[in-house]
């Protein structure tokens, strides 16, 4: 079956490459890959035509600790992760590989001293060369990347791979289930998991990790704690809002951005002065989404225009955030925050960003990327979940006109994650125990 994978890969591979290449001009041309694209480098890192990155300043000679983390959100779990090895192992060599531009990009300003690169396709050859150029003595894999070959060739090498927060989806184990010949040979011998939940353990029991090497570690995100600086810079900004009413709508699609901007135009309704801060997912988005605004005549403003000296309009009703890496600072800046990629079937996204700033949430009801999270947070009184603009529209109204809910909410988000910290450290102890690549 890995075969007819393979096969299946090299036929898709102009494709794939392609589309790529594509997202990442894209991103560069929005000014948020930065020097994660230069000619080439793509295909050479995809396919592993590249010598052994140099190792980290201050790390010793010998085995490196491959950590692989897909895109943004899981390079910013792999930077927890990471900063706290080095502190315990302040000699071991790092590297890091990432799958899109922008997870390079994020990467490279959280972790500026650790080695990047992209990871490799799925392809024998490719994997292969991957493991003979960096030589690791284990693999981490942030949250669910799991790919046959880099599996099985993880397996003949004898190179130990712990899932790290690992989740998986109801959806996920059924694929995975039919294809079971592709991940379960690799899975049995050679792979560990910390998995988020008991439901998401039970789940990678079922592909076929042995107990033995199977335990519940908690969700990493819950470790991530609010950086110092986006309170402070959160707070110069909410100096241009003055008293304004402010809330964030960060990463949304592009059917909620409608259902977004419809509940905005319900809350100008009550509170004429009122701002959104609409930070859509994608960054090839942006463009799309000021077509949208001008289209629908609201007053709105550019981040990245106001930072290349564009005078802020005090008057603006939205203000687009094309910028990347200022969600938090947002998020800090306002008084309300709802997270996207939830009132579409997306799955939802980081929740615990905004409840680490002890923000009053709301949110969709499509919460499975992160079903544990979006619980606990709902559970706990610090989560509003809305069904669409009206919901959405009323319950921003109702914290508008109450200081006190918002304060009470907000704290209940931030008790939350402090109750279910602790993954970290769990993490940490399981990677001190993995054998070592011989």
């Amino acid at each position: 079956m890995r075969r007819l994978y393979t096969l299946l890969w090299w036929a898709l591979l102009p494709f794939v490459a392609l589309a790529g290449v594509r997202r990442a001009r894209r991103e560069q041309a929005a000014g948020i890959a930065g020097g994660a694209l230069r000619p080439g480098l793509i295909w050479r890192e995809r396919l592993a035509r590249l010598a052994q990155p140099a190792a980290s300043p201050g790390a010793a000679a010998g085995a490196t600790l491959w950590v692989h983390a897909a895109s943004v959100g899981e390079v910013q779990l792999a930077a927890v992760l990471i900063g706290a090895v080095r502190s315990q192992s302040p000699g071991l060599a790092i590297v890091l590989s990432c799958q899109t531009a922008t997870g390079r990009a994020r990467a490279h300003e959280l972790l500026p001293d650790v080695p990047l690169r992209y990871a490799p396709y799925d392809l024998p050859g490719a994997v292969r060369r991957c493991f003979a150029a960096l030589r690791p003595a284990a693999l981490i894999l942030m949250e669910t990347e799991l790919w046959p070959n880099l599996l099985a060739e993880a397996a003949r090498r004898r190179v130990p791979v712990l899932v790290a927060s690992a989740r998986l989806s109801s959806r996920s184990l059924r694929a995975h289930r039919m294809l079971r010949g592709l991940l379960r040979p690799a899975i049995e011998r050679n792979v560990w998991v910390a998995a988020q939940s008991s439901e998401d353990a039970e789940r990678f029991a079922a592909l076929g990790v042995p107990p033995e090497r199977l335990s519940v570690a908690g969700n990493l995100k819950f470790d991530r704690p609010a950086p110092l600086e986006a309170h402070s810079r959160g707070k110069a900004l909410r100096a241009l809002f003055a008293t304004r009413p402010v809330w964030v709508a960060g990463s949304t699609h592009p059917i909620e951005q409608a259902i977004v901007l419809d509940a905005h135009r319900r809350v100008c309704a009550r509170y004429p002065d009122a701002l959104l801060v609409l930070a859509p997912r994608h960054p090839p988005r942006f463009e799309e989404s000021a077509r949208q605004l001008q289209e629908q005549a609201w007053r709105y403003q550019r981040r990245s225009r106001e930072l290349a000296g564009e005078p802020w309009v005090s008057d603006c009703q939205v203000l687009l955030l094309d910028t990347l890496g200022e969600l938090m600072d947002f998020y800090a800046a306002a008084d309300v925050a709802f997270v996207g990629g939830s009132l579409v079937p997306v799955g939802g996204h980081n929740l615990l960003e905004p409840a680490a700033l002890a923000l009053p949430l709301l949110s969709g009801p499509h919460q499975g990327n992160s079903p544990q999270v979006s619980r606990v947070l709902t559970q706990d009184g610090a989560l509003g979940i809305v069904g669409n603009a009206e919901e959405l529209a009323a319950r921003l109204q109702a914290l508008f006109a109450s200081p006190a809910l918002r304060r009470q909410q907000g704290e209940k988000a931030r008790t939350a994650i402090e109750q279910h910290r602790g993954a970290l450290q769990r993490l940490l102890t399981l990677i001190a125990t993995l054998p070592r690549a011989p």
